[in-house]
């Protein structure tokens, strides 16, 4: 359904739940075996000054960036009313609840728009049927990295519901007559609860819309889309779940690092480094994760790093298993850290490495083309120029003195 046509048949009321849209508490070959691993680096290379934060750098959709306020610009109409200005946007609870009440005006427009046209396109008996939600993986970041069927369901979309770890390279593929609404969240900031994208999800779809819900990586891998496909399913909503590639195979394979390894790994564990209420403990690790012959994944470990790590090692992980942290895997900003485990989370703090950092553990991190053979903990840049191919580029920087 084009949008464009829906939308100048909207009317001025709305009809049907209005409290779905307000705020609610409710609802090169690889190297085998391994070399030996020295009980520590003692040389540490310099840093940069600064690392780039900004959401003018970062290759996704930051909070209350310029890029995420012209993308979304259609639901802040008139467009004297758009949050965004050039002062650093703050993130507190009261601007959320500002945006909402920005936003809800279009929202309940649009959604009256398609209301009306699936009644029309229904005959007489108004029986067209309701549009469908598809679960989209974007992968790490990198758009080259998209499935076919992806693009496909993307090119498809009406609506277009976005998470902030989805690129803005993927996001340059939607069709121009396209809405897209910001739906993401980072630490201590959700611009929309669970809950009320769920319920988003649901009133579009009733409606009619072919609706799409982008997420970074696998929408079934700590992306909270197996929550979204049973709520939707509950309520009579056909989901399709578009998988993506993760971030644990995207970088690891941008590193080369075989998650798996005949006589190193034999066998992988994904893990979310979140804690509960925010907190500096990650929520469970399980003694069996410290295995030496397992590769363990960490997602959203950054801020419960230094716990994870000392945890790991009382369970009985070496202190000195390789590791390595990768900050916007896959994209042009992207940057690792490779050190010891017990000395990891020191050095991600020393190199100020931000959200979202990936966070590998295990033998294999050795047999990465990449890895630090004289022993020193290493910051790296990706290179800049990816038609060269990533061995050549990082090649590059890790001969020269510009390694960050």
């Amino acid at each position: 359904m084009a949008l464009a046509s829906a939308s100048a048949a909207a009317s001025s009321s709305f009809a049907t739940n209005p409290q779905r849209f307000s705020s609610s508490k409710s609802h090169p070959s690889p190297k085998s075996p391994p070399p030996p691993f020295p009980l520590s680096f003692n040389i540490r290379p310099s840093r940069c000054p600064a690392v780039c934060s900004s959401s003018a750098s970062s290759p996704f959709t930051e909070a209350h960036s310029a890029a995420r306020y012209r993308r979304d610009s259609w639901v802040y109409e008139p467009a004297s009313s758009s949050p965004f200005s050039a002062q650093c946007h703050s993130s507190s609870v009261d601007d959320r609840e500002n945006e909402i009440a920005l936003q809800l005006p279009e929202l309940k427009k649009l959604l009256e728009a398609l209301r009306a046209a699936r009644q029309a396109g229904g005959g007489d008996g108004g029986s067209a049927r309701p549009g469908s939600v598809a679960l989209v993986g974007t992968g790490p970041g990198d758009p080259d990295l998209l499935t076919l069927k992806a693009v496909r369901a993307i090119e498809k979309a009406d609506l277009i519901l976005y998470d902030r770890l989805v690129s803005n390279d993927v996001l340059g593929l939607v069709r121009a007559d396209a809405r897209l609404l910001y739906v993401g969240k980072t630490a201590g900031y959700h611009s929309r609860t669970q809950e009320e994208i769920h319920e988003l999800l649901l009133s579009f779809a009733e409606a009619g819309a072919n609706v799409v819900r982008l997420k970074g990586g696998d929408p079934l891998i700590f992306g909270r889309g197996g929550e979204e496909m049973d709520f939707l399913q509950q309520q009579g909503i056909s989901v399709k779940v578009i998988p993506g590639i993760t971030s644990a195979s995207g970088i690891a394979a941008e590193l080369g690092i075989p998650l798996t390894h005949r006589g190193v790994a034999n066998s992988v564990r994904f893990l979310t480094g979140h804690s509960r209420n925010g907190g500096s403990d990650p929520l469970y690790v399980a003694e069996s994760a410290a295995d030496p012959e397992s590769t363990l994944v960490v997602y959203m470990g950054l801020s419960t790093l230094s716990a994870l790590s000392s945890k790991l090692i009382n369970h009985g992980l070496p202190p000195n298993t390789p590791a390595v942290a990768v900050e916007r895997g896959t994209t042009p900003q992207q940057r690792m850290v490779f050190s010891m485990l017990n000395n990891l989370a020191n050095e991600v703090r020393l190199a100020e490495l931000v959200s979202p950092t990936l966070i590998i553990i295990g033998k294999v991190v050795s047999l990465s083309p990449f890895w630090p053979q004289s022993s020193e903990e290493t910051v790296i840049s990706r290179g800049e120029d990816a038609e060269i191919g990533i061995a050549s580029s990082f090649s590059q920087i890790w001969n020269s003195e510009n390694i960050v």
